[in-house]
C-alpha cells in the first residue's frame, strides 16, 4: 500500500543537541549509514516535537490530530546513487498519542513507543520531560529562548546550525524486524529555528555509561522551532544491517 504524505503544523519543535565521540555514535548505526561529522564531533540529540493539525495532505486541517513525540537522533551520511546523502538515525521514536503508535510502520514510516510527557510553557521558559511505557528511556529537559546561539563547539552561531539541520530533514528510523529502516522527511518552505539556551537536560539515553563512555557525549545547544507548517514524506525504506 502506498503511504500517504501528511500535512501538519509544528507547533514547538525543541532539538536539544550533544557533541558525541565519533567512535560511541558509530556504534549504535547500522550498516550503510556512518556518523556525519562537525568540527571533529558526530551529532546527535533528541527532539521533542508538538505536532497540530495532522493529517493526511487532501484533509482539511480541522480534521487534524494534536500529539506530543519525541526522537533520539544521530546525524548521519551515506552514498547515494548521486552521491554522499545526508540525514538523522532515529534509534527511538516515542509518542503520547495511541493512533501515532498504531499508526506508525503501518499507515506512515516510523514505529513508535508509548510515552507519557509533561509539558510546562511559559514565554521565558519550556520545560519537556517524558517517561516511555516500557520504562527504557525517561528525559526532562528545560530550555530557555535565547537571542544568539552562545557556547556551542559545534556551531558558530544559529545560522550555522539552522543550516546543517536544514540540510537534515530525510530521518530514517530503526524497526523491529532490524532488516530496513523506515524513511520520512520534513519538507517546509517556511524553515525558521531561534536558539535556546539549556537550563537543565536529563536524558536515560545519552547519560548511559554503557552507551556512551564519560567524557563521549556532552550537551551542547539547542533549537527552538514554533508553528511552521510542515509536511512530511514518506521515503523508500533503505536495507540495513
Amino acid at each position: 500500500m502506498r503511504q500517504p504524505h501528511l500535512s501538519s503544523v509544528v507547533e514547538r519543535r525543541l532539538l536539544v543537541n550533544y557533541r558525541v565521540a565519533p567512535e560511541a555514535a558509530a556504534r549504535l548505526l547500522p550498516e550503510p549509514l556512518r556518523p556525519q561529522l562537525v568540527r571533529g564531533y558526530a551529532v546527535a540529540g533528541i527532539c521533542l516535537l508538538r505536532l497540530g493539525r495532522v493529517r493526511p495532505a487532501w484533509a482539511p486541517g480541522a480534521l487534524g490530530l494534536r500529539s506530543e513525540n519525541a526522537a533520539h537522533r544521530i546525524a548521519v551520511a551515506w552514498d547515494g546513487p548521486d552521491g554522499v546523502e545526508t540525514g538523522v538515525y532515529i534509534p527511538r521514536r516515542d509518542t503520547a498519542s495511541r493512533i501515532n503508535a498504531w499508526a506508525g510502520g503501518r499507515v506512515f514510516p516510523g514505529e513508535h513507543g508509548r510515552a507519557d510527557f509533561e509539558v510546562r510553557e511559559t514565554p521565558g521558559r519550556m520545560r519537556v520531560a517524558l517517561a516511555t511505557r516500557d520504562g527504557h528511556t525517561h528525559v526532562d529537559v528545560t530550555v530557555e529562548p535565547a537571542d544568539e546561539l552562545r557556547g556551542s563547539a559545534l556551531f558558530t552561531g544559529l545560522a550555522e546550525a539552522s543550516r546543517f539541520f536544514q540540510r537534515g530533514t530525510k530521518g530514517f528510523s530503526a524497526t523491529r524486524s532490524g532488516h530496513h529502516l523506515d524513511g520520512m522527511e520534513l519538507r517546509t518552505d517556511a524553515w525558521h529555528v531561534d536558539a535556546g539556551r539549556v537550563h537543565a537536560a536529563a536524558s536515560s539515553f545519552f547519560d548511559d555509561p554503557n552507551r556512551f563512555p564519560p567524557g563521549t557525549a556532552t550537551l551542547d545547544c539547542a533549537l527552538i522551532m514554533r508553528n511552521v507548517p510542515a509536511n512530511w514524506h514518506p521515503l523508500p525504506t533503505m536495507p540495513a544491517s
